[in-house]
């Protein structure tokens, strides 16, 4: 069950613009669930490993028409494919100009396919970053693109812990998105490394090995599909905890915005957040969105560094938790210290 992306329920939006896109699109697509993140409109989103340009052409319509995706892959065939279909989705959508783009290239060398500096608001991708040996070089390339205040959001497999050398050359274990898997707790090293703020971890969902073979080469190791969003913070964002009110309006999420496994934010409730949210949302799209407040009224609030237990942000960890019988307990929930599952 491998490269299952955990999704959380479609807002309404979504599922109407995903029925708008070409049949052939659908069908040629090998992606793994969706990666949609909130409050799009007007967004300049690149997609990493676009493949057939599903995600790129219900994007098209959630950023509408003054915004503009960019969806780069490395397979000639499927860039062909999204490209076809170019005329009869902007015909469909009633947008005069085309608001999309299909580049052939590599997720690890942006520049060469000629992406500039601080050019996009977001970037998402969907499955592919195991897939590329060289993941440090993949972040690297996604955070030069990004504007200050951008966001990452993209969903992968992760594993429990670092891959033995024939785990990593199986090449079935390669092409099932296992191979190549990360240890999710070098995701948090490469991120800081790279620039990006600490990764917030939004949904994570079981992958279950039923091949015996394959069971007894990869051992103990557990494996993962999870969610995650990294922001690119400006140097002097980051100043202390906070209280923030979110004023709603966000479409599809006018009344609850869930940000992540830790932080659900409900319309016109305080909620005390740590230093990171707090320069999160202070410094990127979402600032608008917020009233937020210097200062903590309840120090017993989660706390910044990612591995106090706090804050949940092993995706193992996670799994346990939505798992686990009593109170309803899932991403965002309140079963425990406000704003902590």
């Amino acid at each position: 069950s491998a490269c299952v992306t955990s999704a959380r329920p479609l807002p309404k939006a979504v599922r109407d613009a995903l029925e708008r896109v070409h049949e052939e699109v659908v069908a040629r697509y090998y992606g793994c669930g969706l990666v949609i993140p909130e409050y799009l409109e007007s967004c300049r989103i690149l997609d990493l490993g676009s493949g057939s340009g599903r995600d790129c052409y219900l994007l098209s319509q959630l950023v509408g028409e003054q915004g503009h995706i960019t969806g780069i892959d490395m397979t000639e065939g499927q860039v062909e494919v999204a490209k076809k279909h170019v005329a009869y989705h902007m015909d469909k959508f009633g947008y005069q100009k085309p608001n999309v783009e299909f580049l052939q290239g590599y997720m690890e060398k942006l520049r060469d396919a000629g992406l500039a500096d601080d050019s996009y608001d977001i970037v998402i991708s969907n499955c592919v970053i195991n897939l590329a040996p060289d993941k440090r070089a993949v972040l690297r390339a996604a955070y030069r693109v990004l504007k200050p205040g951008g966001e990452m959001y993209f969903s992968d497999v992760y594993a429990s812990q670092r891959l033995s050398e024939t785990v990593q050359k199986h090449r079935v274990l390669w092409g099932e998105c296992l191979g190549g898997a990360l240890y999710w707790r070098d995701l948090y090293s490469i991120a800081e490394e790279v620039g990006f703020s600490p990764p917030c971890l939004v949904t994570a969902s079981p992958i279950a090995i039923v091949d015996k073979e394959l069971e007894g080469i990869i051992g103990d190791c557990r494996f993962v599909s999870a969610t995650f969003r990294l922001f690119k913070l400006p140097g002097s964002s980051q100043a202390g905890p906070g209280q923030v009110i979110y004023n709603g309006g966000i479409v599809g999420h006018e009344r609850e915005l869930v940000f992540d496994a830790n932080f659900t934010f409900k319309e016109g409730e305080v909620v005390d957040v740590d230093a990171e949210m707090a320069a999160i949302l202070r410094s990127s799209r979402f600032a608008d969105k917020f009233l937020i407040q210097a200062g903590r009224a309840n120090a017993a609030a989660p706390q910044g560094c990612c591995f106090k237990a706090e804050k949940i942000c092993d995706p193992f960890q996670l799994l346990e938790r939505l798992a686990a019988p009593g109170p309803a307990c899932r991403p965002g929930g309140t079963c425990g210290p406000p704003g902590c599952c």
